[in-house]
C-alpha cells in the first residue's frame, strides 16, 4: 500500500531517545526547553512565547481558555478544517461560525472572513491549507483593524512563509501538530505560540496545573524551608510535553529542510506527470514570496467520478483521501449555512500520497494509476 502520510524516523531519533534514557530524566526538562528554544528560533519569535505541549488539540482548547471564550462569543473558522478546531470552540461555550474558501486554493479571501464577522466575534482561526499560506497578510490586517484575535492553525505549515516571515508568527496565537502524520513528528505532541508576554506566561501556568514553574520542583514554595508548599495561580491542567518526545522533535526539526526539499521534488514530479491531463486540475501555483511546507498535494476531478476514482486507486494499493470533511455539515455543531466553495471542494478534491519517503517509482505509479482511473471513469460516465 502506498500511504498518504508516513513518518521519517530512524537511527538519529533512536539515539536521541537513548540519551534521554541514559540521563534518567524523562519528564519536562532541559531537552524540552531546548526544543522550545530551537522552535522559537525557527519561527523568529521569543523563546518564552513558545511552549511544547502534548498535542495541538490541547493547544486549541488552551487557546479558548486564554481568550476566555464562552457563551455569547463567536469564533469564526474555515469549515474545511480539522474537527479539533470546532470541538475546542463548542467546549468553551462559544459558537463556531464557518466561512467559505476558494475551491481551488482552499484558503479564504479577506472578503470570505469579513462576511461572517459580527459584534460577537471573539477570534478568527485560519488554516494554511496543505501548507499554502493564503492571504495571511490581508487577514492579519483585517483582524488588527477590527481588534479581533487571530489564531493560526499552523499544523500544515511548519515551514511555510510569506516574504520570509514564518506562518504562525502573523497572528496572536498559533498551534502546531507533531502527530504521526505530520511532516515532523514526536509521535504525539504540539507547540503553541502566544504573542502577548503576559498571556504567554499564563499559558505556561495553565499547561501545568496552574503552577508557576514546571521544573523538578514545580510545587516549590518561595519559602526555602517549606519547598513542598504549592504555588498555584490558575486552575490549570497537565498539557506539557516531555524530554523523550522533545528529543525526537529536536532531531526532526533539524531534518525539516531536507523533508521539505524532498516533498518539493515529489510535487514537481506530480506536476510534470499530470500536466495537461484531461479531467485533472492541478493545485494552483504559489504567489511570489510564498513558500509552502508542501503538506498536501491535491487534484480536482469531476464530482461524478471523484469517489469512484478514489475507490479504484485504493483497489490498486494507493490510498487517497479528502481533508477535511466540511464541519458545517456536522449536526452536533448546530450550524446551518451555505458555503458553495467549500461544498465544491468537498465534492471534487482528492489528496494524493505525499511524504518524504515516497520513491520516484511510487510517485510515477500514483500518477499513472490516477491518469488511467480518471480516463476509464470519464469514458464510462460518457457512455
Amino acid at each position: 500500500m502506498i500511504h498518504m502520510f508516513q513518518p521519517s524516523v530512524g537511527a538519529e531519533e533512536l539515539a536521541a531517545v537513548g540519551e534521554v534514557f541514559d540521563s534518567n530524566w524523562l519528564g519536562y526538562g532541559q531537552r524540552t526547553k531546548a526544543f522550545e528554544k530551537e522552535f522559537a528560533e525557527h519561527l523568529g519569535v521569543p523563546a518564552e512565547s513558545v511552549l511544547f505541549i502534548n498535542s495541538a488539540t490541547s493547544g486549541l482548547h488552551l487557546t479558548m481558555e486564554l481568550l476566555e471564550c464562552g457563551p455569547g462569543d463567536e469564533v469564526v473558522l474555515p469549515s474545511v478544517s480539522f474537527v479539533a478546531n470546532a470541538n475546542s470552540i463548542v467546549s468553551s461555550g462559544a459558537r463556531p461560525v464557518f466561512f467559505d474558501v476558494d475551491p481551488h486554493t482552499m484558503n479564504p479571501s479577506v472578503a470570505d472572513i469579513e462576511a461572517v464577522l459580527t459584534p460577537r466575534t471573539k477570534a478568527v482561526t485560519v488554516l494554511h491549507y496543505g501548507g499554502h499560506p493564503g492571504d495571511i497578510v490581508g487577514i492579519t490586517e483585517l483582524c488588527r483593524d477590527r481588534g479581533i484575535t487571530l489564531i493560526e492553525d499552523a499544523a500544515c505549515s511548519i515551514g511555510s512563509k510569506v516574504d520570509g516571515k514564518a506562518c504562525g508568527s502573523f497572528g496572536d496565537i498559533a498551534v502546531w501538530s507533531f502527530d504521526s502524520r505530520k511532516i515532523i513528528t514526536t509521535g504525539d505532541g504540539g507547540m503553541i505560540y502566544v504573542r502577548d508576554p503576559e498571556l504567554a506566561r499564563r499559558a505556561h501556568r495553565l499547561a501545568y496545573h496552574g503552577m508557576e514553574d514546571r521544573g523538578a520542583f514545580a510545587t516549590m514554595s518561595k519559602e526555602p524551608h517549606r519547598w513542598w508548599d504549592l504555588d498555584i495561580h490558575d486552575l490549570g491542567r497537565r498539557l506539557i510535553g516531555n524530554d523523550v518526545t522533545a528529543a525526537i522533535g529536536r532531531v526532526q526539526l533539524r531534518r525539516l529542510p531536507e523533508f521539505i526539499e524532498r516533498r518539493g521534488e515529489i510535487i514537481a514530479m506530480y506536476d510534470r506527470l499530470l500536466a495537461d491531463t484531461e479531467g485533472i486540475v492541478l493545485p494552483p501555483r504559489l504567489p511570489d514570496g510564498h513558500v509552502s511546507t508542501n503538506y498536501f498535494y491535491w487534484v480536482r476531478l469531476d464530482a461524478d467520478i471523484r469517489d469512484l476514482v478514489a475507490e479504484d486507486l485504493l483497489s490498486r494499493g494507493i490510498y487517497t483521501t479528502f481533508r477535511y470533511p466540511p464541519l458545517h455539515e456536522v449536526p452536533i455543531y448546530g450550524v446551518e449555512t451555505h458555503l458553495p466553495g467549500t461544498d465544491e471542494a468537498a465534492a471534487t478534491l482528492l489528496l494524493l500520497p505525499l511524504h518524504q519517503t515516497l520513491t520516484d517509482d511510487e510517485v510515477r505509479q500514483v500518477a499513472g494509476e490516477l491518469v488511467e482511473a480518471v480516463g476509464q471513469r470519464t469514458r464510462r460516465s460518457a457512455a
